[in-house]
């Protein structure tokens, strides 16, 4: 180190300068730099050499490198934050370098985090909707190994579908008809009738309401058909039969349903069930049975299926089943689960009374029996037997006044 006088060193780090390598070419000055030459930023200085040159030796020492400085290249020039630190001050000969890359490392790890901003916006943009991605299936980890196979029966039953087109038509029944199971019998006797003269032998799935399915077209667009329904009462086929009725039967063209989001969900190409269209299949499943059987909800119910069972009181009990078309991993599936449900028993209601209630007598029974009977007659449906007809009615209430007076 050089004893000269300090002077103002003249380095490349002046007013304002860069952070360029400072060469000072005047004396050893006091610890080793001139004014302003100490080695934090001065005035204006970026990352560094103040007005003076960087801490060097004197104007006697001749030129010397500062060793922080050597072989260091020099970096592009960056714009001053708005918000940023005071300088630090270093005594003479500390490294500069320090505070240069202080200075450089900021930017470039603001900039990074920008950049892994932007990316991760790109990705998600860049990300297709759900309903178009596949389905994919954790991988089973392995197989059993210890113990004995066994094989058991489920209750699903796989669906196969083929690829036909389906098309919905509209259905209307003059004069109107509020029960399904009439409807049902409407639509049944036009496809006894009419299925190979006006349907081309297509099969009519029938929702019970205002829909018809069709697998394939029908050779017209809207046509009226005329059907007489003679039908048996609840009560069963011995009972005499009801008096023919004649309905006008309208069916129209409504729409096309698509099969085509099924067919992709049944490969594996979309994740969403396309539930309209099972829905569809779903009717075309459940018009046989309901044809003949009882429904009650998504149940079937049949003397068929077994005898009933006596539960008492006047009450029996049926056997049926539950079915109901779902979507699995292989594609569709039946499910059916049996069931059973409880009926009254087909005898005279003055039986029935006397069964529930356990009375011999209705003449012994009180104002609180009458009650009673009514809260549980309420809602039930019989058949009143009218010389060679009969005719089914549901119970409103019940009067305590004597036939002949409400006659």
């Amino acid at each position: 180190m050089s004893s000269g006088r300090g002077g103002r060193g003249r380095g490349a780090g002046g007013r304002g300068g860069q952070s360029s390598p400072a060469i000072s070419r005047g004396g050893g000055g006091r610890s080793g730099g001139g004014r302003g030459g100490q080695g934090g930023g001065g005035r204006g200085g970026q990352g560094g050499g103040g007005r003076g040159g960087r801490g060097g030796g004197g104007r006697d020492g001749g030129r010397v490198d500062h060793p922080a400085t050597q072989q260091f290249p020099s970096p592009t020039p960056q714009p001053t934050p708005v918000a940023s630190r005071p300088p630090l001050e270093t005594s003479a000969g500390a490294s500069s370098s320090s505070s240069t890359t202080a200075a450089l490392s900021q930017p470039e790890a603001s900039s990074s985090r920008i950049e892994a901003q932007l990316e991760k916006t790109l990705v998600l943009q860049n990300v297709p909707p759900s309903s178009s991605k596949a389905m994919t299936v954790a991988k089973r980890p392995g197989y059993g190994t210890i113990g004995r196979k066994v094989v058991v029966r489920a209750n699903h039953f796989l669906v196969q579908v083929e690829d036909k087109d389906l098309y919905h038509y509209d259905v209307s029944i003059t004069p109107e008809v509020t029960s399904k199971k009439v409807c049902r019998d409407i639509i049944h006797q036009l496809a006894k009738m009419y299925k190979e003269s006006h349907l081309g032998g297509r099969f009519l799935a029938y929702d019970g309401g205002k829909s018809v399915y069709v697998a394939g077209e029908l050779p017209f667009v809207s046509k009226e058909f005329l059907i007489k329904l003679v039908r048996n009462d609840d009560a069963g086929s011995s009972q005499p039969k009801r008096k023919e009725r004649e309905f006008k039967v309208t069916i129209k063209f409504a729409s096309k349903p698509d099969l085509n989001h099924l067919q992709q969900f049944l490969h594996g190409r979309q994740r969403d069930a396309p539930q309209e269209t099972i829905q569809v299949l779903d009717v075309v499943l459940r018009t046989t049975p309901s044809i003949h059987c009882t429904v009650v909800g998504r149940s079937f119910f049949s003397t068929e299926f077994g005898k009933p069972g006596e539960l008492g009181n006047g009450v029996e009990y049926w056997r049926g089943y539950y079915q109901s078309l779902r979507p699995v991993q292989m594609g569709l599936s039946l499910n059916i689960d049996v069931s059973a449900r409880s009926f009254y028993e087909p005898i005279y209601v003055t039986d029935y009374i006397a069964k529930h209630f356990n009375l011999r007598n209705l003449r012994t029974a009180t104002d609180q029996d009458f009650r009673k009977i009514k809260k549980v007659l309420r809602g039930v449906k019989v058949a009143l037997m009218c010389g060679e007809h009969a005719r089914t009615y549901k119970i409103t209430g019940i009067s305590s006044e004597p036939v002949d007076r409400l006659m």
